[in-house]
């Protein structure tokens, strides 16, 4: 007998200063999705340590405020090599997002030359290789149908990633093959924060066998996001913080990997304040906004509305059974 516990209610905050709990989930849902963080230096929850905090929150809808805005850039900032050029992102009209900006420049991480490096970008997706890699090179992302490797220049934090070579292969076998690239990739090196979104599969030991392993609980990916951080600053640098303007997405069931495509309905546009900044997540992991920090909602207020909603719904499909009318003056 199985059963499939998701843990996250169909919103998810999460703050830039990053480490991520599970939230707490509606107990009428089945689905109950998870993002959990896990980027490679960051500890398990039950160890401490002087790593920034990371939490996740619920929303409470998923309401966007309108069409996107029209943000004009200046010549600096069009010509910034590190992929800044306002890729799928959105400004809400509410906000004063065309304001003046001034150009914010990276931190620049020297580029070092490998004689292993073998650049993959615009070769066919899915075509396989007729040779091996060092794994030990390569950051390996495991996910539910497969595992993923991203270029690992070498840093002591471990956090750099080369997005020009990258590969994908099934769960625990050496076929490598060109992933599916589906937006444009940065062209030089940056820091990435590694977070998760997936499930918890539990299954039940069977009645008739009293002796067989109590619950198995197995962990499964579904998506990984690579959040960029801001201006490449490292996880000990008192201003750190993570760009949410800028998110990978590596998918487990298509293969594939992609930029997210970003709402920001938090005020001040570019010149904005990023530590107030909460990222929501809708939509099982297909839906990104930047709300403010005071836009929070307690995880609890989220789950009621939810339960009310189901529950009328429940209740009118009860309900249509016993009249010949198909709505309810109740609701």
């Amino acid at each position: 007998m199985r059963g499939l516990i998701l843990v996250s209610p169909s919103s998810i905050f999460l703050p830039p200063n990053l480490r991520i709990t599970l939230p707490l989930s509606p107990p009428l849902a089945l689905p109950f999705h998870e993002l959990h963080l896990n980027s490679l230096h960051f500890p398990s929850p039950s160890f401490s340590s002087s790593r920034p905090d990371f939490r996740v929150y619920a929303d409470d809808g998923d309401t966007d405020g309108g069409a996107p805005d029209e943000y004009d850039m200046d010549e600096e900032e069009v010509e910034e090599v590190d992929n800044k050029k306002d890729f799928d992102v959105e400004y809400d009209p509410l906000g004063p997002a065309t304001a003046a900006s001034g150009t914010v420049l990276d931190e620049e991480i020297q580029m070092v030359q490998s004689e292993s490096f073998v650049s993959t970008q615009g070769w066919d997706s899915e075509m396989i290789l007729d040779y091996r890699i060092n794994e030990e090179e390569f950051h390996k992302i495991s996910l539910l149908d497969c595992d993923f490797f991203i270029r690992k220049p070498p840093d002591p934090d471990d956090d750099v990633y080369d997005f020009r070579e990258m590969y994908v292969t099934p769960p625990d076998t050496d076929v490598y093959a060109i992933p599916k690239v589906l937006a444009k990739m940065p062209q030089k090196y940056i820091r990435c924060a590694k977070s998760d979104y997936g499930c918890y599969n539990v299954t039940e030991p069977p009645i008739d066998a009293p002796r067989d392993p109590m619950y198995k609980s197995e962990r499964e990916v579904l998506k990984v996001f690579l959040t960029k951080h801001y201006r490449n600053r490292r996880l000990n640098d008192p201003e750190f913080v993570l760009d949410f303007e800028e998110i990978y997405v590596i998918d487990s069931k298509t293969r594939s990997i992609t930029r997210a495509k970003v709402l920001v309905t938090a005020l001040g546009g570019r010149n904005r304040d990023r530590k107030s900044d909460l990222l929501v997540i809708r939509d099982n992991g297909n839906s990104f906004k930047i709300v403010h920090v005071s836009e929070r909602v307690d995880p609890t207020t989220v789950i009621e509305r939810e339960e009310w909603t189901k529950t009328r719904q429940d209740m009118e499909r009860h309900l249509r059974k016993l009249r010949d009318f198909s709505i309810s003056n109740w609701f």
